[in-house]
């Protein structure tokens, strides 16, 4: 059944909001529980697994870090202090609370999320903290309420792929970014064909599969949009990540998590 892209995005909107509201367990997104496969995940070897340390744990408010995710963004964007980052999909906050530490008291980092209990959740984590260089937004990834051209660098952890409209968002990041500005995201992409089954499978589109876009076609929509430097890497250990959502069922040969790097 071919579904409307609202309902979808419902679907996904509601699901997230579960994750917020009640934990990592609790839903079928990034995680080692994918779908409901795995009911005792441990959220801190999640984490380590796609690529975060322990002081990175341990540097975030702990509600934060939901073990959601792919990859490890804040490792591959070499921020700098007094510089503005954008996360696409900020969740909980995780990655902001870790990239505020590196752009210090004179950056500023900005999470958009288009759940409003996530939202809340990285409000009342920043507050909490105390954190002043921290701002999250509700909004859709396709439509930012982001300043033209206002931002140094974005980060993403495994949220593009879940975009309706996912050339949509490489162009509104395009707009955001300042001249010179840098994209630094993980994500999971397409490899291979996915089998009808898996496209219209609606725990695979909320657990980072379903909605995966094969990579040479990410790289096109990158190039339209106007970025330059264009570097598609898979990472070493995607398939011990893709195969630990879904177990046994071979998902890991048709989608892979991937480092996507640009300039504008």
């Amino acid at each position: 059944m071919i579904r409307k892209k609202e309902e979808m995005r419902e679907v996904i909107r509601k699901n997230y909001a579960k994750v917020a509201l009640n934990g990592a367990q609790s839903g079928c997104c990034c995680s080692s529980g994918c779908c409901g496969t795995d009911t005792s995940v441990d959220i801190g070897e999640t984490t380590k697994r796609i690529g975060y340390s322990e002081d990175d744990i341990n540097k975030a408010p702990l509600e934060a870090n939901m073990g959601l995710g792919c990859g490890n963004p804040i490792a591959i964007a070499s921020l700098k202090e007094g510089e503005n980052v954008l996360d696409l999909g900020s969740g909980g906050g995780f990655d902001c609370f870790l990239a505020r530490r590196q752009v210090g008291d004179t950056g500023y980092v900005i999470g958009v999320d288009m759940t409003p209990e996530m939202v809340k959740l990285a409000r009342e984590n920043a507050e909490k903290s105390g954190y002043t260089n921290v701002d999250f937004r509700l909004g859709e990834i396709e439509h930012l309420p982001v300043a033209d051209a206002s931002v140094d660098v974005i980060i993403s952890n495994c949220v593009i792929n879940l975009s309706l409209d996912k050339e949509k968002v490489f162009c509104e990041a395009y707009r955001v970014l300042k001249a010179g500005g840098k994209l630094s995201i993980s994500d999971v992409v397409a490899t291979a064909e996915l089998p009808d089954q898996v496209k219209q499978d609606l725990n695979m589109m909320t657990g980072c599969v379903a909605g995966a876009e094969y990579v040479e076609n990410i790289r096109t929509m990158m190039q339209k949009a106007g970025f330059k430097d264009i570097k598609l890497t898979p990472k070493d250990n995607s398939k011990a990540i893709i195969s630990s959502w879904v177990p046994n069922r071979n998902i890991e040969n048709f989608v892979a998590s991937y480092i996507i790097e640009a300039t504008k």
